[in-house]
């Protein structure tokens, strides 16, 4: 009896050609590595990425913008499109971080207290940095006594922290609003530094200093607040005698919105 088949609907060589053993297992073994391999990187995140694997295994003065550029697959023209310097990349960590944080489930913190949830945000953070851990630690050491490119860090990281400060259900608009986001930075600074040198997986350190770094933000607020309360009759009169001098319109300067990251 013969047995009706279906038209093949793969592209075939030739006719009649005789199935090979060996192509066939050649093809299941490429299609099992394209399964396996990663899949390729937007540019700017190859870029970062790479950085993070040359800065876990050599010093960060070491690293050359073509380094990087070799290491991500990406011409120095390409590299250049994306980022001004390697400052800028160390920056774009920061994106990626944050999207990591803000894209996971940090849901079902509205009921908890405002500490509590600035608490499980900032934590998430460290976990997203922790595949990272080993170049932060080199970098870390080596921007320590750079006044500038700390500097620069800190614009970087007051953008960064708005959003988490968002996360966590933590308003930084009004009067206070640049001190909270300068605080949680300054805060954030000195738990990492626990943290770099924290290998206990359980991080019962970190843990201990970020509950601490939070407790003695709340307490900085508490004392802003009731400054802000006393000093507001003389604000009011400052306000008043401004509002009666004449005022002159500076012109804004022209140019694009630069990375502050690029000064590292």
């Amino acid at each position: 009896m013969t047995e009706t088949r279906a038209p093949s609907k793969r592209t075939r060589k030739g006719a009649g050609a005789v199935p090979d053993d060996t192509s066939q297992a050649d093809t299941a073994q490429d299609a099992a590595a394209q399964a396996e391999s990663p899949p390729k990187l937007p540019p700017r995140e190859a870029a970062v990425e790479a950085l993070m694997r040359l800065a876990a295994e050599q010093p960060w003065n070491d690293i050359e913008i073509g380094d990087i550029a070799r290491e991500a697959g990406l011409t120095l023209a390409e590299l250049r499109d994306l980022f001004p310097s390697k400052g800028a990349v160390l920056g774009g960590l920061t994106r990626i971080i944050d999207r990591k944080v803000l894209e996971g489930d940090i849901s079902g913190l509205e009921e908890e207290p405002t500490r509590e949830r600035l608490f499980d945000v900032l934590m998430s953070r460290l976990d997203a940095m922790t595949p990272y851990k080993p170049a932060l630690r080199r970098i870390a050491y080596a921007l320590r006594g750079e006044p500038l490119s700390m500097l620069a860090l800190n614009s970087v990281m007051l953008n960064s922290h708005r959003y988490m400060l968002a996360a966590a259900g933590i308003d930084t608009e009004g009067p206070l609003g640049q001190l909270k986001l300068q605080g949680v930075v300054i805060a954030f600074a000195r738990v990492t530094q626990v943290w770099l040198e924290d290998d206990d997986p359980a991080l019962a350190r970190t843990m201990a200093k970020l509950d601490k770094e939070i407790r003695n933000g709340e307490r900085l607020m508490e004392r802003a607040e009731d400054a802000r309360r006393l000093t507001a009759p003389l604000r009011a009169l400052g306000r008043s005698l401004l509002d009666r001098r004449p005022r002159t319109r500076r012109p804004t300067p022209d140019g694009d919105e630069t990375d502050p990251a690029a000064a590292i």
